[in-house]
């Protein structure tokens, strides 16, 4: 196995320049960072943060990384992860990925502080992740498709929730459907916008790239965009916002203006986090199973763990949950 003596031979440095290197120092330049990263990378060098207790080869946690600690739609998976967790006798560290590749999210996996981890953040590159990955340290992703030997991933069918939204819609007679998208760099998000377009293709309604307006995930981003969608006057028959975050935000904005739902437009959300069964009016979205996600993700894990076999892939499905935000056009 390199150590750190190995990296700063091969890059050309002192043992305490590649250590400041890797520890993402100021006072090391980006050249010389660069060169000793690249040197780490060649050797297959991975920085262990437990490497002072010799004696210790378990660590008895498992690493949570989420994008955002504080949205709704983690809590039911936190609570599925943490429940199995404990259920096997390990701590659980839940830990926001925000700051990206300086993050502490990206400490935890690049100097194994776990046994294992599950990510759900898009800000963390699969670069990364790959890097990371090795025989003896599992990693779940649930946001992305990523292949690799020690990377399993667990999806929850995305496209087809999507186009079960889109179909419903259709199905009411609706035919001029908006999309609040998420980022861009969402996983998630591109395979929500895509089952959208391929129900819209193949009941043959052209799709109009002014009903697509980007958002973030967050209620904010649902407010302004639909702001924005308010402001273009002509408004469509229905909105499919690609979460229930930025669908409740939407709410608000269309309230704000006079903007009945469903009777002037219909909205229909995906998550069905707790707060969309409360809302005026209640949201009709599509439902996936997020205790079941962060529960299967976590007993992979452990599996893993004991040396059994696992799949490379789960996908889950969705459920369509009908309230009171979309109007009958039929």
């Amino acid at each position: 196995m390199a150590t750190i003596k190995d990296v700063a031979k091969l890059a050309g440095v002192a043992i305490s320049t590649a250590s400041y290197a890797l520890n993402n120092s100021a006072k090391i330049s980006a050249a010389t960072r660069k060169k000793v990263e690249e040197a780490a990378r060649s050797l297959n060098y991975q920085k262990n943060g437990f490497a002072s207790d010799l004696k210790r080869t378990k660590t008895k946690t498992i690493v949570l990384i989420l994008s955002d600690l504080s949205g709704p739609y983690y809590s039911e998976l936190i609570k599925g992860v943490q429940e199995v967790t404990a259920a096997n006798g390990y701590d659980l560290i839940a830990c926001s990925s925000i700051g990206g590749q300086q993050s502490t999210a990206v400490k935890f996996l690049k100097e194994k502080r776990a046994d294992g981890v599950v990510v759900l953040a898009h800000n963390i590159t699969d670069e990364v992740i790959l890097e990371s990955a090795r025989p003896d340290f599992p990693i779940v992703v649930l946001d992305r498709n990523l292949q690799h030997d020690h990377v399993i991933q667990v999806e929850v069918d995305n496209t087809e929730g999507a186009r079960m939204a889109t179909n419903y819609l259709l199905d009411k007679g609706i035919k001029e459907i908006a999309y609040i998208s998420g980022p861009n760099n969402s996983h998630d998000n591109e395979r929500r916008f895509s089952g959208y377009r391929e129900a819209l293709e193949k009941q043959r309604v052209p799709f109009s790239s002014r009903l697509k307006i980007s958002g973030d995930f967050t209620r904010d981003s649902g407010y302004f965009s639909t702001k924005m969608l308010i402001a273009q006057q002509n408004l469509p028959e229905a909105v499919f916002f690609a979460n229930d975050e930025m669908a409740i935000g939407g709410l608000q904005a269309f309230a704000e203006k006079g903007i009945r739902v469903p009777d002037d437009i219909s909205v229909i959300g995906f998550d069905d986090i707790q707060l969309s069964e409360y809302v005026s009016p209640p949201l009709t979205t599509i439902r996936q199973p997020k205790y079941e996600a962060g529960a299967l993700a976590v007993h992979l894990i452990f599996q893993v763990l004991a040396g059994d076999k696992v799949e490379d892939h789960y996908n889950l499905s969705t459920e369509l949950i009908e309230r009171n935000s979309v109007k009958n056009h039929s």
